[in-house]
């Protein structure tokens, strides 16, 4: 299963012999009391912080996570923001690293639409053929559907062929002409609007489109309309590999089946520097810090950039009960649950507002509890002894941001479910 699929698929990981970890009840510690320090690891812990910290340890020993990356606020108070591991042999891992947030950037690009929803510039009623004329049923296709995933067009990530060109090449920068050309090489899935299923395809165009409507590059729009405004500070996009210092380095085994690796074979490769321009629409391949993460759930859980209209249609949980697996679209189609339902680039997880991005060793969390005004930002990498024999690895970061939620603040607990059977 392509890696970005499963990141949407795992948001209900939980590795059950952790759950005993997140033992304390009632309501979370008051946010005064928080003291913790990323830039200080001997500096002194509050109960609350102590307790994360322990959470963490046992998870990093159980899912064999060779460095974590966890920030937690409560209201204004930061309760821990704390590096735990290595990045590279001997080079202990730090709060301030870089890492890339993959599909965190689809909260920013839905943000950037509604915003124009907001002063009138777009509706998400608007059908797609006034700006790609050129693609199918764009007539019938909605900015709604490109955001919420229910276009029905092929995920180009599913292509057996653009599968096996990444994998023969990481470092290629994919175009946007790329991408289109392997998803609609295959028929759609379904007719627009009858069925939900998760397609980098529908953000590619989404930016596209939104090129078209500014008249300017992508990034910079989001620069200036969204990542500026919520005060993100190091979260930055590139079209190249690189990565600003300190780096938080990531090693992956996901290549094993395409090279050949026999399965009873030790096989990690350092995956920190692979272009990550495929799976986000163009111009916003970003890296960024947990503490960026960390506001990022804020501003997107309180919706402080848009209008009250606009942050619920983006974050409510209008589409349980929709959707149904069929034959043309698994394993990327399937009935949302509270457990597990899209909004508008967002997942909303029971009460809690999330993305979860996995992606080149990389696995990383940013979730939100508006009734609390809690946030939590959680980025892995891993051990060798976290991937399967086929090199498959799990969403971590999420398993863990839950466990992490069950402990702050347990009557609120974010859904879970039993871990991923191991495929061999």
């Amino acid at each position: 299963m392509p890696r970005s699929i499963r990141a949407a698929m795992l948001p209900l990981l939980l590795v059950a012999a952790l759950v005993g970890c997140t033992a304390p009840t009632g309501e979370p510690t008051p946010a005064t009391t928080a003291t913790a320090n990323s830039a200080d690891n001997d500096a002194p812990r509050t109960e609350m912080a102590a307790g994360i910290a322990s959470v963490v340890e046992s998870a990093m020993e159980d899912m064999h996570l060779k460095a974590v990356l966890v920030e937690v606020r409560i209201g204004d108070e930061t309760v821990i923001s704390e590096a735990f591991g290595e990045s590279m042999t001997e080079v202990p891992a730090t709060a301030d690293m870089h890492f890339r947030n993959g599909a965190v950037a689809f909260s920013y690009i839905s943000n950037l639409l509604l915003q124009y929803v907001d002063d009138g510039t777009l509706s998400l009623d608007d059908t797609i053929d006034e700006w790609v004329p050129e693609l199918p049923e764009s007539d019938k296709v909605t900015l709604l559907m490109l955001t919420n995933q229910t276009t029905g067009y092929p995920d180009f990530e599913q292509n057996a062929d653009w599968l096996a060109a990444y994998n023969a090449d990481p470092f290629h920068l994919f175009t946007y002409e790329e991408r289109i050309d392997y998803a609609f090489s295959t028929p759609l899935q379904f007719e627009p609007g009858t069925n939900w299923s998760y397609a980098h395809t529908n953000f590619m165009i989404l930016g596209h489109i939104l090129e078209k409507v500014a008249g300017r590059p992508l990034d910079e729009q989001i620069q200036d309309k969204v990542l500026t405004p919520m005060g993100l500070t190091e979260t930055a996009a590139y079209t190249t590999s690189f990565i600003p210092e300190p780096v938080l380095h990531a090693f992956s085994s996901e290549r094993r089946q395409a090279l050949g690796v026999p399965a009873g074979a030790a096989f990690t490769e350092e995956s920190s520097f692979w272009n990550p321009a495929w799976g986000t629409p163009i111009g916003l391949a970003q890296t960024t810090t947990i503490s960026d993460m960390a506001s990022t759930a804020v501003a997107i859980g309180t919706g402080e950039l848009l209008s009250d209209e606009s942050f619920h249609a983006m974050t409510d949980s209008k589409l349980i009960g929709f959707g149904e697996k069929l034959p043309a679209c698994e394993p990327s189609c399937f009935t949302q649950v509270d457990a597990y339902n899209y909004g508008l680039g967002v997942v909303r997880s029971g009460e809690w507002i999330l993305q979860n991005p996995l992606l080149s060793g990389y696995s990383a969390a940013e979730a939100y509890l508006p009734a609390q005004e809690i946030s939590i930002a959680v980025a892995n990498t891993f051990e060798p002894e976290a991937f399967d024999c086929n090199g498959i690895y799990d969403n971590t970061a999420d398993a863990l941001f839950r466990l992490i939620a069950a402990h702050v603040v347990p009557e609120h607990a974010p859904p879970t479910a039993p871990p991923r059977e191991p495929e061999c």
